[in-house]
């Protein structure tokens, strides 16, 4: 960015250059030519010219707007949209014919405005495959220059001309200043060549690294997608996990439980068996339903369809009556802003509970409390079940901590005659961020 300020400066530098350059020899054939007249020399000038002088006015005021035309005309060609490309080509190409009319008006005394066009031309240059036109622009703007020099030659008046009128001292001083002038012109044009040509390696330079940078960013970013990949894999294969133990996990248990019923029952009292087949049955197929939703990432079915407490009482009322455990609730506080996680998160909880007591603990009663305050909700499942005397973390207890935690929340679990778990979900505390709570 700073390169590119310092080529833009060294740009407008060249223009303020030769447009005094410009305005000085402009003031010089003016006042020249008043001194001819007030000191009637007028009739020896012109018998060592060709053509006729333009009046001083003229030649001030003509040079002034050429110039002016140039600038504004250069700026426009300078500026203008990448997008448009043959108002470029049209505006240059004007640009050359003003160019030709300012030398026309200096009386072809000053040619260093030339290299202003070649300046003009060169800061437009962008090497893709332009090589070739800034080739044809340089040498048609070479052959036109010298093309005007040759017709014009004869219908102006040149500098040496008017330098011919002052003593041979002067006319040395004078000739110096111009070639000065001219040499200054040549070495701040080779000067900005030096910072353009600087500033394009530059912005190439800065152009490759950009892309290195960004090339490092596509193969991070390729890293990062995979791994992402690979983590959502995970917990997808996690989540099925969860679901698939707690819904056939609980269902089978149900089942297998009021199989065993069955089988003592089938002999002395079959009516009572084929109720608790036809009981089996519903939680089959509850256990089904619940699988496929579970699948298709949807909550429970009687979360969908009932109000939470009743969904719960749905299921242990089904449980109970497949698998013979009596469960009992003893409710003595409850908040109705649950939100869904928690509620997901609550149910599978008390599933995941009443499911070990039959499995593991062998249980015939279990009871739920629920209590707490507006902070937090409490949760304790007890059993008479035959308890642990070494508790080892399991599928089914790994999953209840990995839900609770989610939610901030806290497990503990313990064998005191029977099987306790207490579980404590946060109810002002949002579901981490980072994770997602597939239930």
């Amino acid at each position: 960015m700073r390169n590119s300020t310092t080529v833009t400066d060294m740009h407008k530098l060249l223009y303020i250059y030769n447009g005094f350059v410009i305005f000085i020899l402009a003031i010089f054939m003016c006042l020249t030519q008043d001194k001819i007249n007030q000191s009637m020399a007028a009739r020896s000038f012109l018998e060592h010219v060709s053509a006729l002088p333009a009046p001083s006015t003229e030649i001030l005021v003509t040079t002034t707007l050429s110039f002016i035309s140039l600038l504004i005309v250069g700026q426009l060609y300078r500026t203008l949209n990448k997008n448009i490309p043959y108002w470029r080509y049209i505006l240059f190409i004007i640009e050359i014919v003003v160019c030709m009319f300012l030398l026309r008006s200096l009386n072809l005394s000053y040619d260093g405005v030339v290299l202003l066009v070649v300046a003009d031309l060169m800061y437009r240059y962008e090497g893709h495959h332009q090589e070739y036109i800034l080739l044809f622009a340089m040498i048609g703007l070479y052959f036109i220059a010298n093309y005007n020099f040759a017709v014009f030659q004869a219908k102006t008046i040149s500098f040496e001309s008017y330098v011919s009128y002052y003593n041979a001292a002067t006319q040395a001083i004078l000739l110096a200043i111009k070639n000065v002038f001219s040499s200054i012109n040549i070495v701040l044009f080779v000067f900005y060549l030096v910072m353009l040509v600087k500033n394009k390696h530059e912005e190439k330079e800065r152009i490759r690294l950009l892309n290195e940078k960004l090339e490092e960013a596509n193969q991070r970013l390729r890293a990062y997608a995979i791994e992402v990949e690979q983590m959502a894999e995970t917990r997808e294969r996690n989540r099925l996990a969860r679901e698939i133990h707690d819904t056939l996990g609980h269902s089978l248990t149900g089942i297998a439980a009021g199989l065993d019923a069955c089988i003592i029952t089938i002999d002395a009292a079959p009516e009572i068996t084929k109720q608790q087949l036809n009981k089996i049955r519903e939680t089959a197929r509850k256990g089904i339903v619940d699988v496929r939703r579970s699948v298709n990432k949807l909550r429970p079915d009687d979360l969908e369809r009932l109000p939470f407490q009743e969904a719960l009482m749905q299921m242990t009322k089904d449980y109970s009556e497949s698998s013979g455990m009596e469960i009992t609730f003893d409710i003595f506080s409850w908040s109705d802003n649950l939100r869904q996680d928690q509620e997901d998160v609550i149910y599978r909880v008390l599933q995941e509970s009443i499911t070990n007591a039959n499995r593991h603990g062998h249980a015939t009663k279990v009871k739920i409390t629920i209590g707490g305050n507006e902070k937090y909700l409490l949760i304790v499942i007890s059993d008479n079940g035959i308890g642990c005397d070494d508790v080892k973390q399991g599928f089914g207890l790994r999953h209840m901590r990995e839900r609770l935690e989610l939610l901030h929340g806290t497990i503990h679990y313990w064998s005191d005659e029977g099987f306790i778990v207490e579980a404590m979900v946060p109810l002002n505390q949002e579901a981490q961020n980072d994770k997602n709570i597939d239930c």
